[in-house]
């Protein structure tokens, strides 16, 4: 179920606040877990049984994860290595059996439907038996408050990915203010109006350039196309991320951001602290630390973050154009701690971001493909000034989409508009004037949404 969709502004979310809001403080939980189930299980019936099966598993595991000694050992091992089974049958198998076909001959595929969120859901799971065999972590209060840790309906289906510790408070006991529903209600409709009034319209010319039934566009149709998938990915998946801390607020819990301006990093690094910054704490703290990080060596460190990144691609989808997509990304996060970061530092910052957003934008291209031929082709089209072939026309509103997204995206990246954000909302009557703002975005996104088809969140896949 869409958060942009009539069906949920209209008729799941205000009943929902409603109950919340006038349910006795012992039942909110109970109201809010019963609300997120009912959520998940519009999209996925047979998977609410799945993931709930794995909880189970998780909340009785807990307490014999935090045993001393070799015996809280395995029983994590057990606990993590089932999280990644269930990953493995629903995403990867059929992957697998594709990919050892031409040497084993045909073999017979699962063919299962991927849950909805289940690579964030994993990792979720996966964080809670990690962090209580650190002692980072208390155990799960109620089973009930696991559940909502694993079901919650503004996080589930595609993050940002939580730790247990950082709601565990909140689940146990919490107040949501009227500054508290406001911010969380205007931060809805800001991640709304970045949906569907920028990515969804970007999403039409994307779904043009990259039309597997088409011929292949020349070189100004392919860029065209990649310029606005770079756009509708950024304002897709930051879009749903202010909707769910938004949606979170208004039930109060404080999620971590998952964006910070990463369209105005002038390193690859610095592109991965604020891009999808969920996922690049747990990659550090789950995967690159428990490799050794950087304390083997400058070769195994160097390994160690190009693998990290081979498994993000790979975790996105079981395909390998996201394992390609990964290791680009590997590759240069191992350049910024070589000569690349030092040559690259004498440069203007401008143009040092402009260099790391067109890399970025080619990593898309990588990431968008629907295959590897036509990868290739892409690429080649790019890398081709002149070519003829297909032309991706852009209409009016869609061309105003892809400026007005990027242009927005790097202009609120630069310090001097950081510090005039920062000063005014310490003013009321700007604070004011914002929402009012905001407001008039969000009833524009609702007629539109109203009036368009289906348009699911990229991210929903993964």
């Amino acid at each position: 179920m869409l958060f942009s969709s009539p069906l949920f502004l209209f008729f799941v979310l205000p009943p929902a606040l409603l109950l919340y809001f006038l349910a006795p403080k012992v039942l909110k939980n109970a109201v809010l877990l019963v609300a997120s189930v009912l959520f998940y299980a519009w999209g996925e019936p047979a998977a609410v049984l799945v993931v709930l099966a794995s909880a189970v598993l998780d909340y009785l595991l807990g307490p014999k994860v935090v045993k001393p000694g070799p015996e809280g050992g395995r029983w994590l091992a057990l606990g993590v290595s089932a999280n990644l089974l269930l990953l493995f049958v629903y995403k990867y198998a059929d992957f697998f059996i594709g990919t050892v076909e031409p040497v084993l001959g045909p073999l017979p595929h699962l063919n299962l439907a991927l849950p909805l969120g289940v690579s964030f859901i994993v990792f979720e799971k996966i964080t809670y038996l990690v962090d209580l065999r650190r002692g980072e972590s208390r155990t799960a209060r109620t089973f009930r408050d696991y559940l909502l840790f694993v079901f919650f309906f503004p996080k589930v289906l595609a993050g940002p990915i939580i730790k247990y510790h950082e709601i565990d408070d909140a689940l146990r006991n919490r107040q949501a203010d009227w500054d508290d529903r406001t911010w969380g209600f205007l931060r809805f409709l800001w991640g709304l109006a970045r949906k569907v009034l920028i990515a969804d319209v970007c999403a039409q010319v994307v779904d043009r350039a990259f039309d597997p039934a088409g011929a292949t566009p020349g070189f100004t149709g392919a860029w065209i196309g990649v310029i606005a998938f770079t756009a509708q990915i950024y304002f897709d998946f930051a879009g749903y991320s202010d909707m769910a801390l938004g949606l979170a607020r208004m039930f109060g819990f404080k999620l971590r951001e998952n964006f910070a301006h990463p369209y105005g990093a002038v390193s690859f690094t610095e592109f991965w602290k604020r891009w999808h910054i969920s996922l690049t704490t747990w990659i550090r703290s789950y995967l690159y630390i428990p490799l050794g990080g950087n304390r083997h060596g400058q070769a195994r460190t160097y390994l160690n973050l190009w693998l990290c990144f081979l498994l993000s691609g790979l975790w996105h989808g079981a395909a390998w154009t996201f394992v390609l997509w990964g290791a680009w990304h590997g590759a240069f996060m191992v350049l910024d701690r070589q000569s690349w970061w030092k040559w690259t530092e004498k440069l203007p910052s401008p143009l040092r971001a402009a260099g790391v957003l067109v890399l970025v934008a080619i990593g898309w291209t990588i990431f968008r493909a629907h295959d590897l031929p036509q990868l290739g082709a892409m690429l080649a089209a790019m890398a081709s000034p002149g070519l003829d072939g297909r032309f991706v026309a852009l209409r009016s509103h869609e061309l105003a989409a892809i400026v007005i997204g990027l242009g927005g995206a790097l202009i609120a990246a630069t310090p001097l508009v950081r510090r005039v954000v920062e000063v005014g909302a310490s003013r009321p009557a700007v604070r004011a004037g914002a929402a009012v703002f905001i407001v008039a975005l969000g009833g524009l996104a609702i007629a539109k949404a109203l009036t368009t088809t289906f348009n699911p969140f990229l991210y929903f896949r993964f």
